[in-house]
């Protein structure tokens, strides 16, 4: 099977214009400076790890990869381009703010082989884009969405999920703003709380209190199933886990969970399958069959079972078996009681 491998260049803070009251680059990172004579040195490593089946991509995360100073920028993007041209990487991403887009950086991007761009879309109101201090407004979002999109860039939106003044229904709101924008994909970062940033200072003096793990959970859940009810990929749910992101000398608070993305397809699975037996019906006692496609078992069983615990109690039936189908795919999940007349899928 062919792999997808990405190679991230981190960037801390470059070319970002301002601190949103969320952001510690270098503590979620793990880059405390820059040096760009380590970037050939960072992909090489891992490319002596690929094969020529691998579909490498080079993809510059961390700061605002529009925003830094443009020699900088062209220097970056020269030497992964000439990865592409010796064929050993297939292709280039970035991430960026809104209000770092315009036609000319887009050019620059197109001419050196970038054809993914990760685009910062917190939030869709402008009043929780002013509470964290993001420094733009819904409608720089909306500018440069159309613009990646029109210019045949793939969008891949970056949504988080309880922010300061944001509940379930903005985020809802954000997440079908991403979807109407043309993206293909989307990333979910519940909102976590680090030392050093102004969030922490707002936790402090009781202006803002960090997300429970639960109600981030059941948040995402519903912000994930919107996303494949519209084909929009959701490439992570939550931060990359690393030993700095969970010290408490930069971790305050907030739902930083190692298996955060495995929780919230935990919870998709389990609302469901409620959603299915609801319409069949079920009655105490009755046995009833769930089925998910190939690999996707342990999802649908639940963390420490935890899914089959909660659905015995709710439907009153110790009488639940679980399966994997080839005629299932995704994260579709296909629920009958004993007769088979009763399938529901």
């Amino acid at each position: 099977m062919r792999r997808h491998i990405n190679i991230p260049i981190f960037i801390p803070h470059l070319g970002c214009p301002n601190q949103c009251v969320f952001c510690n680059q270098k503590t979620i990172s793990g880059v405390r400076e820059f040096d760009i004579s380590t970037v050939k040195q960072t992909i090489d490593s891992t490319l002596a790890t690929t094969s020529d089946e691998d579909e490498v991509e080079i993809a510059f995360f961390g700061g605002s990869f529009t925003g830094i100073d443009e020699n900088l920028m062209v220097d970056l993007l020269k030497i992964a381009y000439s990865y592409i041209e010796s064929g050993q990487v297939h292709s280039i991403r970035c991430s960026t703010r809104p209000d770092y887009i315009d036609s000319h950086k887009l050019q620059i991007l197109k001419k050196y082989g970038v054809k993914v761009i990760e685009l910062g879309l917190q939030s869709s109101s402008d009043s929780v884009l002013k509470l964290t201090k993001r420094g733009h407004s819904f409608s720089d979002e909306k500018s440069a969405a159309d613009l990646i999109v029109s210019s045949g860039f793939s969008l891949v939106g970056q949504m988080m999920i309880g922010l300061p003044g944001s509940t379930l229904e903005l985020e809802i709101e954000t997440a079908r703003f991403i979807i109407s924008s043309g993206a293909v994909a989307a990333r979910i970062y519940p909102t976590v709380v680090f030392r050093d940033t102004e969030l922490y200072d707002m936790c402090c003096i009781g202006t803002y209190s960090p997300i429970a793990l639960e109600e981030a959970i059941e948040r995402s859940a519903k912000v994930f199933s919107l996303f494949l009810e519209n084909n929009i990929n959701v490439i992570r749910i939550g931060l990359c886990a690393t030993e700095n992101l969970s010290s408490p000398e930069t971790y305050y608070g907030g739902p930083n969970h190692a298996a955060l993305g495995e929780l919230v397809i935990n919870k998709y699975y389990y609302d469901k399958i409620i959603e299915k037996t609801n319409a069949l019906s079920v009655r105490e006692g009755e046995a009833l069959n769930i089925a998910v496609a190939r690999g996707r078992l342990s999802s649908v069983i639940g963390q420490n079972k935890n899914n089959k615990i909660l659905l015995t109690k709710t439907l009153g039936t110790r009488l639940i078996s679980f399966s994997e189908s080839d005629e299932i795919s995704g994260f579709d999940v296909s629920v009958w009681k004993e007769s088979r007349e009763n399938k529901c899928t």
